[in-house]
């Protein structure tokens, strides 16, 4: 099962995947994402080739159209967001296609399955104003055309309440920005065509949409970039209103002296700078910090940082430098490192693109650990942090690939770092990362492991039951420790995806969902029955490793608010259990109006000690 940190949601990554007859009670019921049946794809031409042929992509794509729609008339698949990625590509099919009318059907169905109220407003607006502007102007891609979509996404988004969309809006501007024909290309090549060669030819309807998804921003975002950037940033510049920040009232510093007990705080995490935190470590004996670290080989190892390797060690402030860029263009905040990003990003070259994506996830995991330690001690003199270093993988292609030997490692190591969390008193762990049986299934498929799609099924999975009872049975023999995780970045429900440890249900084990500083739900969080509570996880800054500070996004961000309240309420009070810890950090959230979220209070949660 591949883990992977869980930070910012799609800016950096490429994504891949972008009335029936049958009546609900005829349809066979799809509980969980791993049980949606799979089809394979034979293509025999550079797929390249595919994205950019017209004639070529119709053939190709026909038979993924008749198999999507055979899923959606044979099946009631529980989780709406599984639904809507079908929708998507059969959306996208139909407008490549000129059956524009189709196309604005299936974007209203996608529309009436959103569950977030941005969602509900904003799901299909580009594809509304494009559909309006081709039947107003008669063509596609011209001056006209250009002008008209323009005009029909302005007109539509000053019909909305600019807070509820401000995010997305700056998400949507920030995606324009960097969008390049070569990422796409680059992607296509370096991800898809590499995986059909070691497959035999052979794609799964895993990753075979994204061919739908790489000619449909071809042929619409990319000629689209400079109305769309242009059409956001008019939008946003006109509405320069900072949202309401609920949480400086809600927070709480505590004192350096007074009745207070110092707590340890765990971040199994991708490492962490300890130097950063002087007053809040954990030493051994040596007077050294505290740390437990395994390798992408689930094989113990030193050091509380990921190591850079050579090639990306003289890129490493450059590549530093492009995280801030990426955050600024998320803020809509026009600094240096933005211009940079955009313009790198933008111009990527496709044999530029592995090189430049691998080294942007390699940084991202090794800033991730840093980032959320110091969002999980801020305010707390008497936190003693612990380092348990896990390592992600940042490549393209996985490696190390899935294999039964890596997952009874992996399994091994999850009772070691509990054991190593019981062996030191640790109290509190925060785990802002995560895999899913679907996620190990496409990893085998990247590596080319598996005679077929129902064989990679099987061993994903075998291989994903191995770590989720191992970690189920690691965080079980600690119920001393609350464990604190990240609901997810894919706004779906994580417990369809079976994502862990999100979806693990236990006393001692909280999943929190993300908001903004408004409070308002993230575009990007994941949801669910197993997430108990939300905080601030947008934009929240903290600390890079070597002491620079930037803000990232993601539920990463928001589960540390979370330890770092618990940790406060142990520290004021020691003897309260897990247990007692989760009842009033949920009996003190405030509940939003339409129910979807229950908001951290901690000075309500602290006052109720």
């Amino acid at each position: 099962m591949p883990l992977a940190n869980i930070a910012r949601p799609t800016l950096l990554l490429l994504a891949l995947l972008s009335a029936f007859s049958a009546t609900a009670a005829d349809k066979r019921r799809i509980e969980k994402e791993a049980d949606i049946p799979r089809f394979s794809y034979s293509i025999a031409e550079p797929l390249e080739r595919v994205v950019r042929d017209k004639a070529l992509f119709d053939r190709t794509a026909g038979k993924m159209r008749t198999d999507m729609e055979s899923v959606l008339a044979a099946y009631d698949i529980a989780d709406k967001a599984s639904e809507r990625q079908y929708l998507a590509s059969l959306m996208q099919l139909e407008f490549l296609l000129g059956n524009y009318d189709a196309a604005l059907a299936l974007s209203e169905k996608m529309r009436a399955l959103e569950e977030k109220p941005a969602d509900k407003l904003l799901s299909g607006l580009r594809l509304r104003a494009m559909v309006a502007a081709v039947k107003q102007t008669g063509g596609l891609n011209t001056p006209a055309y250009f002008e008209a979509v323009g005009r029909a996404i302005r007109k539509e988004l000053d019909g909305y309440p600019f807070a509820l969309i401000s995010n997305d809006i700056k998400s949507y501007k920030a995606s324009a920005e960097v969008a390049g024909e070569g990422r796409i290309l680059g992607g296509v090549r370096d991800v898809l065509q590499a995986t059909l060669d070691k497959n035999g030819g052979v794609l799964s309807s895993d990753l075979a949409p994204g061919l739908i998804s790489a000619r449909y921003a071809l042929e619409t975002a990319i000629p689209l970039k400079q109305t769309l950037v242009s059409t956001y940033s008019a939008y946003l510049d006109q509405h320069k209103v900072e949202k309401a920040d609920i949480w400086a009232a809600r927070n709480i510093t505590l004192p350096a002296s007074g009745k207070y007990s110092p707590v340890r705080v765990a971040v199994w995490d991708s490492g962490v700078d300890t130097q950063l935190f002087p007053q809040q470590l954990l030493k051994d004996a040596k007077g050294q910090p505290l740390v437990i670290a395994f390798d992408l080989n689930s094989q113990r190892t030193q050091g509380e940082l990921f190591p850079i390797p050579a090639f990306y060690q003289p890129k490493l402030a450059q590549l530093l430098a492009q995280s801030k860029g990426f955050s600024d263009l998320q803020s809509n905040i026009d600094s240096p490192e933005a211009s940079e990003v955009k313009k790198f990003m933008s111009g990527l070259k496709p044999e530029e693109f592995k090189p430049a994506m691998e080294g942007l996830g390699l940084t991202g995991n090794y800033a991730h650990g840093t980032h959320v330690a110091g969002i999980a001690l801020e305010g707390n003199p008497w936190a003693r942090l612990v380092t348990a270093r896990i390592s992600f993988d940042y490549k393209l292609q996985p490696d190390p690939c899935p294999s039964k030997a890596l997952a009874l490692r992996s399994a091994k190591a999850h009772q070691a770092f509990v054991d190593f969390f019981k062996k030191h008193q640790v109290r509190v762990v925060n785990m802002s990362w995560g895999g899913s049986v679907k996620a190990g299934e496409q990893a085998l498929e990247l590596c080319g492991i598996g005679k077929s799609a129902e064989e990679r099924k099987t061993l994903a999975r075998e291989y994903f039951e191995i770590e989720k009872r191992a970690l189920i049975k690691a965080f079980a023999s600690a119920p001393e420790i609350l464990f604190i995780t990240a609901a997810g970045n894919s706004n779906s429900d994580s417990s369809f995806g079976e994502f862990i440890p999100s979806s693990i249900v236990l006393p001692n084990l909280l999943t929190v969902g993300a908001v903004d500083k408004a409070g308002d739900e993230a575009p990007f969080t994941s949801y669910g029955p197993t997430v108990a509570v939300h905080a601030n996880g947008y934009q929240v800054e903290s600390f890079l490793p070597g002491g620079s500070r930037v803000a990232y996004s993601g539920t990463s961000m928001a589960a540390p608010n979370v330890a770092n309240l618990a940790a406060k309420m142990l520290a004021a009070k020691p003897t309260l259990k897990p247990q007692q810890v989760i009842a009033l950090i949920k009996s003190t959230a405030e509940t939003t109006a339409d129910g979807r979220r229950k908001l951290i209070h901690p000075a309500k949660a602290m006052a109720a000690l």
